[in-house]
């Protein structure tokens, strides 16, 4: 009996380990804490729709160098900036709600001010992560992920807020989600150097090996930077000081990228 115990005991002990050596994803093994976890990780949380987790994953990708850093540093650029610019539209419609409801105005603003308190921690992460794209590898820029999920169009939920409908919280959950799941789609598409070309963009993505031109990609950064910088404002968190950080971040990224393409032009003509 002691000796078909400790066999049950062992084999458990087996199966745990394998279990902690297991992925999320359950069908590549690696060790909790890896680089190959985390990105294991990434990949699926953002198949489920949860950007935040991803995201959060890819951060453990960028902490150091190692074989994913030069994928997870595009993709989570692309992921904070298209949360950030959904939490600021999802605002904006709220504002314009409040214009046309007076009777629940103060109720909307609230609502609009929530949301942009959740898209600024986004932003300024977007911000400060920018800077990485210096430690990619010189040439084309990696686009590792599928194609995000949602439409391109308006959601019609965010059209009722805009108009000063109300909605239940359930149905405003759902706008949330409509409205972060439009946005990373549409900064999906800016990177892939396919604007609002939600066929292009899935084209581009489905091949295993994703590229997006740096100069394209390094200009639809710059631009989410300076879109995102009117969350800063007066008739919004009313910060300049951010305001004028998200923008210079923006010129220097452009001002960055010129000067590496004089020194490519320079090299490649010796």
């Amino acid at each position: 009996m002691r000796d078909s115990l400790l066999r049950v005991s062992a084999a458990f002990g087996v199966a745990l380990l394998g279990l902690t050596l297991t992925s999320c994803s359950g069908s590549v093994s690696a060790k909790v804490g890896t680089p190959e976890f985390y990105w294991s990780a990434a990949v699926e949380t953002y198949a489920a729709g949860d950007y935040m987790k991803a995201t959060d994953h890819l951060d453990h990708l960028m902490e150091s160098r190692n074989e994913y850093t030069a994928r997870a540093v595009p993709w989570s650029l692309v992921l904070t900036s298209g949360m950030a610019a959904g939490y600021m539209e999802l605002a904006d419609a709220y504002t314009a709600g409040a214009r046309l409801n007076h009777t629940n105005a103060l109720a909307l603003r609230r609502k609009a001010t929530e949301y942009r308190n959740i898209a600024s921690p986004l932003a300024l992460r977007f911000a400060q992560n920018v800077d990485k794209l210096d430690i990619l590898p010189p040439g084309a820029v990696p686009l590792a992920f599928s194609l995000p999920k949602g439409s391109a169009a308006v959601p019609p939920l965010i059209a009722r807020i805009a108009g000063g409908m109300r909605l239940t919280p359930a149905e405003e959950e759902t706008a949330q989600s409509q409205a972060i799941e439009r946005a990373v789609l549409l900064t999906s598409c800016l990177a892939a150097g396919a604007p609002n070309d939600i066929a292009r963009t899935a084209e581009v993505l489905g091949h295993a090996t994703a590229l997006t031109a740096r100069p394209t990609f390094a200009g639809a950064m710059s631009q989410m930077l300076d879109i995102e910088a009117s969350l800063y404002g007066r008739d919004k968190l009313d910060d300049p000081a951010k305001l004028a950080i998200l923008h210079q971040r923006a010129q220097n990224l452009l001002h960055s990228l010129g000067s590496a393409m004089v020194v490519q032009a320079q090299t490649s003509t010796h």
